[in-house]
């Protein structure tokens, strides 16, 4: 049993397709390298709004090969329930292994944010809250 197990396991590690993770960092800034500044989950803004950067790392020698990013951002309710908010574009260059965009937020909550290629297939995700200060 222990055998025929080891070789289904490594049988199926080797034949999957090798994938780079993607990340989204929700932060309060981007250096010049591509690395979030103050990178968190939890951001106080004011009653009027407050903006925060959402930056995608493409993962290690990965480029991004498209040349357009949708943020699908979705409010999340206290019963987990994603509710449509936005669709925020952005253009890229097909040679960026990161990239990023600043985004202001006026309403309080949590939020679910899809970040797709311009063929809607899903790069990354990530969750936010919003506060007012």
């Amino acid at each position: 049993m222990g055998k025929i197990f080891f070789r289904l396991i490594l049988f199926i590690t080797l034949s999957a397709p090798a994938t780079l993770a993607q990340n989204l960092y929700f932060c309060e800034g981007v250096d010049d390298d591509g690395y979030a500044i103050k990178s968190s989950s939890v951001f106080d803004i004011p009653d009027d709004g407050g903006y925060l950067y959402f930056l995608v790392r493409m993962g290690s020698g990965n480029e991004i090969e498209c040349d357009e990013v949708l943020y699908d951002i979705y409010k999340v309710s206290s019963s987990g329930k994603e509710t449509f908010d936005n669709t925020i574009y952005q253009d890229v260059e097909t040679d960026w292994n990161w990239f990023w965009k600043k985004i202001t937020f006026y309403d309080s909550g949590a939020y679910k944010v899809y970040v797709y290629d311009e063929d809607w297939k899903l790069l990354t995700s990530g969750n936010v809250r919003i506060n007012y200060r």
